[in-house]
């Protein structure tokens, strides 16, 4: 598949609806066919509903980015430092929450230049690593931050609804 070179800009409250958009989509391509209707529904509907995404665009310690191309939304990234982490809250780490890209463009290296832009903030931010989780049933995603330098480190819970899924913690020293 042929690279696309998309145009990536940073988002903020007033992008709320743009957000929702693709990040319900690229969410539900990525899990619905290895999940059931319920909790994928009621995860979009609760993590994914306008009043949280615009609380997260509201959070300084949360940045997000949309990669566009021809005008149109093809992906995100969310990172998060400091309180708005997830499960580790040191200061001296940066956090890749999301990495999700619509399913045409999986392939064409849309990911891996979000991926880059999360690692340019890290350096600039100049922590000491960056880590993320990742679902343990999601091996296209542990391949590529595995090819990118991360490691496994632990794992924990995440929560799809009703169903417990198993996340494995990775991370990549930057010092």
């Amino acid at each position: 598949m042929s690279a696309v070179k998309p145009e990536i800009i940073a988002i903020g409250p007033a992008d709320a609806e743009r957000l929702q958009q693709i990040s319900r989509q690229t969410f539900i391509e990525t899990f619905a066919s290895v999940n059931t209707k319920d909790n994928i529904r009621h995860y979009v509907e609760e993590n994914l509903s306008l009043a949280t995404l615009t609380a997260e665009l509201n959070n300084s310690d949360s940045q997000f980015y949309l990669a566009s191309s021809e005008g149109k939304a093809i992906g995100y990234l969310k990172v998060n430092v400091n309180a708005a982490q997830t499960e580790i809250k040191n200061a001296d780490c940066l956090e890749i929450e999301r990495v999700y890209v619509v399913r045409t463009f999986i392939g064409k290296q849309v990911g891996q230049i979000l991926f880059e832009k999360a690692m340019e903030i890290a350096r600039n931010l100049k922590v000491n690593y960056v880590w993320l989780a990742v679902w343990e049933e999601n091996p296209r995603a542990i391949r590529f931050y595995e090819k990118n330098g991360f490691k496994i480190f632990d794992k924990h819970i995440f929560k799809l609804g009703n169903d417990m899924q198993t996340d494995i913690m990775m991370k990549l020293e930057l010092n």
